[in-house]
């Protein structure tokens, strides 16, 4: 509703996850570097634990960002299960095959420690990660150690991440599971923004969503840290309301009255009354719990024009907050033609080998190139390949085609290429044939592995480092002119004031802040300005 009278783009506080608005604080790179070790260690557990809303998921993001292609990834995010619903799940996501009919607990785990062992012997690593693992049993978490006990003379085969409320270090420090809690190699909880980190996250976010104007004054932001308690969720609901309520008063920005009124809609009046900021965050964490679960629904299934008022308030507030009624004008719907959703699988006629070669060409070919098995995804080639592992919100923020890897009901993997992405389905080409299938369905056979291809500059960026020139580094400053729209600067310089640059850039993009011009972050760069890549463009 706000956005054209405050010159946005998008929505700047939304609460759903869009890596574009991730901000790394302080915090939060002490909390991955902490993860990093842990897993370059020996194995064992790591370690965790931060507040609702705290940014847990943010951490864990940028973490499979950064686990080394060498490792195999399991992602459990539902962690409320039996033993043996555990262990299947595990077995799913490393794409272990396992035979028909019900498994006991000994043949799921025999199945695992097989793929472990073999995994090894090929130069692979497994690790696990597991959110909101303060949901775990405590026979749950007996058996994840259990599995931990496989091992060589230097490490373990399995690494497991735990990630949860702080309750889960009480979990652990039970006498029970004194065993668990002596193998915890690393661990970190997640304290909430400072005051100073709350204000560069407000900028933050209203600068990636287009805005160039200080709608929050710099005397608001103790305020907006005491009502907060810096946890990243309450802030964007706070200040959504807020942005909402500058709109509908027409005000150019947020004043202290206004935000006021934004905190009795979204926070119980009776805390309001009597905040302290020592005692903030606590009732502000309590109060977001169910706010936010109800605007995530909401988001998810639909963005509606206006924002409806899920926490009641006084009556005098809900009419200030809310806009004017407008009269109500009888328009004709648009036509719209209904996507036709088809079933997600492999072709029984064709030979399922032949799937990534096949799904390979048909990326090569949305690039207006031919795929050639001997020197595709090679260092010598121009387009280079890179596979990782990403949601399906994070592919859309890449925009690019790729080929995702699935695993069929039987377990039997095989390769399609993501060509488009709608709201509800994704456009495939499987087989040579394109075919639109619906995303419930591509989530229940795609584990996040993907590949995708970017065009690399015929320059040693890899090699480049601090207080370097040349046409590399030149190449590094155009392509961070064009993503701010500045101009260049000739005969640049690797400085500090550049590496501020990258460092501004990836966190606009969703990767870890370190300066540095990694795969990573040249994969993001070589997209800028580059109009002749292929782009995910939805059905009509």
């Amino acid at each position: 509703m706000y956005l054209s009278h405050f010159a946005l783009t998008e929505a700047p506080f939304s609460i759903a996850p869009d890596p574009r608005y991730l901000y790394m604080s302080q915090r939060h790179q002490e909390a991955l570097a902490h993860l990093l070790f842990g897993l370059s260690g020996e194995g064992g557990f790591v370690l965790l634990t931060g507040e609702i809303g705290a940014g847990k998921t943010t951490v864990c993001r940028c973490l499979l960002e950064q686990i080394p292609e060498t490792c195999d990834v399991a992602y459990i995010f539902n962690p409320r299960l039996t033993v043996e619903e555990l262990l299947a799940s595990l077995c799913n996501e490393f794409h272990i095959a396992l035979p028909e009919g019900p498994l006991s607990v000994k043949q799921l785990v025999d199945a695992i420690n097989l793929f472990l062992l073999d995994g090894h012997a090929r130069g692979r690593h497994a690790v696990l990660i597991i959110d909101e693992a303060q949901n775990l049993s405590p026979e749950v978490l007996e058996q994840m150690r259990l599995l931990t006990n496989l091992e060589t003379h230097s490490r373990k085969l399995l690494q497991i991440v735990l990630i949860g409320q702080p309750e889960l270090s009480e979990i652990l420090s039970q006498p029970n599971l004194r065993q668990l809690a002596q193998r915890v190699v690393a661990r970190y909880h997640l304290g909430p923004l400072s005051k100073a980190e709350v204000a560069a996250y407000v900028s933050h976010r209203l600068e990636v969503a287009g805005g160039h104007r200080q709608l929050f004054p710099r005397g608001l932001m103790g305020r907006l840290h005491a009502l907060s308690g810096g946890v990243p969720r309450v802030l964007n609901l706070l200040c959504d309301r807020a942005l909402l309520g500058a709109y509908v008063e027409g005000k150019d920005k947020v004043d202290g009255a206004v935000l006021r009124k934004a905190a009795i809609e979204v926070f119980p009046v009776q805390a309001l009354q009597s905040v302290r900021p020592a005692s903030a965050y606590r009732w502000a964490i309590v109060s977001v719990l169910g706010l936010s679960a109800v605007l995530a629904i909401a988001y998810v299934v639909s963005r509606p024009p206006s924002v409806q008022h899920v926490v009641s308030a006084p009556k005098q507030v809900v009419r200030a907050m809310t806009p004017p009624p407008t009269r109500a004008v009888a328009t004709q719907p648009a036509p719209t033609t209904p996507i036709k959703l088809e079933p997600l699988a492999w072709p029984a006629n064709v030979s399922v080998e032949e799937s990534k070669a096949q799904a390979m060409t048909a990326l090569y070919a949305a690039w207006g190139a031919i795929y050639d098995p001997d020197k595709a995804c090679k260092p010598s080639d121009t387009m280079r390949c890179r596979t990782s592992k990403a949601s399906l919100d994070e592919l859309r923020h890449l925009n690019r085609p790729a080929v995702l890897y699935l695993v069929d009901p039987n377990g039997v993997e095989w390769a399609a290429t993501l060509l488009g992405l709608q709201a509800d389905s994704a456009t495939l080409m499987i087989a040579g044939q394109q075919k639109t299938v619906a995303l419930s369905e591509l989530a229940g056979q795609w584990a996040g592995r993907y590949t995708l291809l970017w065009r690399a500059p015929k320059l040693p960026i890899e090699l480049v480092r601090h207080g370097d020139q040349g046409p590399a580094v030149d190449w590094i400053a155009a392509q961070l002119a064009l993503a701010t729209h500045t101009p260049a600067s000739p005969d640049a310089v690797f400085d500090e004031a550049m590496t501020q640059k990258v460092r501004q850039f990836q966190l606009a993009g969703g990767l870890v802040p370190d300066g540095q011009v990694g795969t990573q972050t040249l994969v993001r760069l070589s997209a800028v300005g580059d109009k002749l890549a292929p782009v995910l463009k939805p059905q009509p």
